[in-house]
């Protein structure tokens, strides 16, 4: 399959470029952006010097229809409303890595995210492709929304629990922490070096635009959620999220036992989700540069919480690997080729 990457100069973008160029059944086609067309993309990361000859192309939605079978859109925010809606009078499957497709609410995305919204004939042509609980609907897709890096890491650690009907609705508190890769290339104010360096703060209280995204993946399977707790902070370093969720259990006996077996079950044929051994967590560095989720679990039996603790890499479970893992699944090739990555430690 020949794929093409709209928005490749991104960290997300880059990354997708990263793990594709070691895809032994989807090669890059074409690279594009809205900006620096005609360069070299080594002139843009030199890193990549010899090893890709590729340079920026404008955005051409005809050429690439008529070139590619897959395109994968790493854009900011806003801009694939303005791309997707050509790309799907064609015939090419589309990753969005955005959120621009993620949420079916029109007015909940402009709330959240400032910005206008997709049309709803469009968003309802996307499937939320959160692959070890979405396979079917994957397989049966020709445009899939890739999810947020923060919602990936949150739901995986929460679905088992969610779909079972273990813990109280009205509970579930998120705390999530992010590398500075996460806040992406353009610098602001809290990831310049010297406010983010030997710093760790809260930002977006009650207003990361993640939080709806949270909530509408959990309510498809308990509709009785109201709400959760999300609260995002910035650690000072460059990649990886911790989730660490906190919820009270409906089911007063429930066992670690029980509920490691619950996860165990629930991920047995997930290749990305590993389920750490009772007693041990993981850490951001045990998942870095790879695809994986890993997941540590816990209960306190004087006050009746679980508490779940996710780790991710932003950059490729909660970006680029999860889409390319989407593709795999949407081309019918098994869903881990070109992902079987060791972390990078330390």
């Amino acid at each position: 399959m020949k794929a093409a990457i709209i928005g490749v100069t991104g960290y997300g973008g880059i990354e997708l470029l990263r793990l594709l160029s070691n895809h032994p059944a989807i090669d890059i086609h074409s690279i594009h952006t809205s900006s620096q067309t005609g360069m070299r993309l080594s002139e843009v990361y030199p890193h990549v010097t010899n090893l890709v000859e590729l340079s920026l192309e404008e955005i051409d939605i005809a050429k690439l229809a008529n070139e590619v079978d897959v395109v994968f859109l790493s854009t900011p925010s806003g801009i694939s409303t303005t791309i997707v809606p050509e790309l799907l009078k064609e015939n090419v499957r589309i990753i969005d890595l955005s959120g621009d497709y993620r949420l079916k609410n029109t007015s909940e995305y402009e709330q959240w995210y400032k910005k206008t919204a997709a049309i709803q004939e469009h968003l309802n042509k996307a499937t939320y492709g959160l692959p070890e609980w979405h396979m079917k609907d994957i397989q049966n897709s020709r445009f899939i929304s890739n999810p947020g890096c923060y919602p990936t890491a949150t739901v995986l650690g929460l679905a088992p629990l969610v779909k079972n009907k273990l813990i109280d609705e009205k509970s579930i508190v998120i705390d999530a922490k992010s590398g500075v890769s996460g806040a992406g290339k353009s610098p602001t104010r809290t990831t310049h070096f010297a406010e983010s360096n030997d710093n760790f703060s809260i930002y977006k209280v009650n207003q990361h635009q993640h939080i709806p995204e949270i909530e509408q993946v959990l309510r498809s399977w308990d509709e009785s959620i109201p709400y959760v707790t999300f609260s995002t902070h910035l650690v000072p370093m460059t990649r990886g999220i911790m989730s660490t969720i906190y919820s009270n259990s409906a089911v007063d006996s429930l066992t670690l036992d029980q509920l490691y077996e619950l996860y165990k079950e629930s991920y047995q044929d997930a290749p990305f989700v590993r389920i750490r051994e009772k007693g041990t967590f993981p850490s951001t560095k045990e998942v870095y540069g790879t695809n994986y989720c890993d997941i540590g679990l816990a209960i306190d039996k004087r006050t009746n919480r679980i508490t779940v603790v996710s780790v991710i890499d932003n950059l490729v479970k909660g970006a680029a690997g999860q889409a390319i893992q989407n593709a795999n699944i949407m081309f019918g090739i098994e869903e881990n080729t070109g992902l079987n990555y060791v972390p990078l430690f330390p």
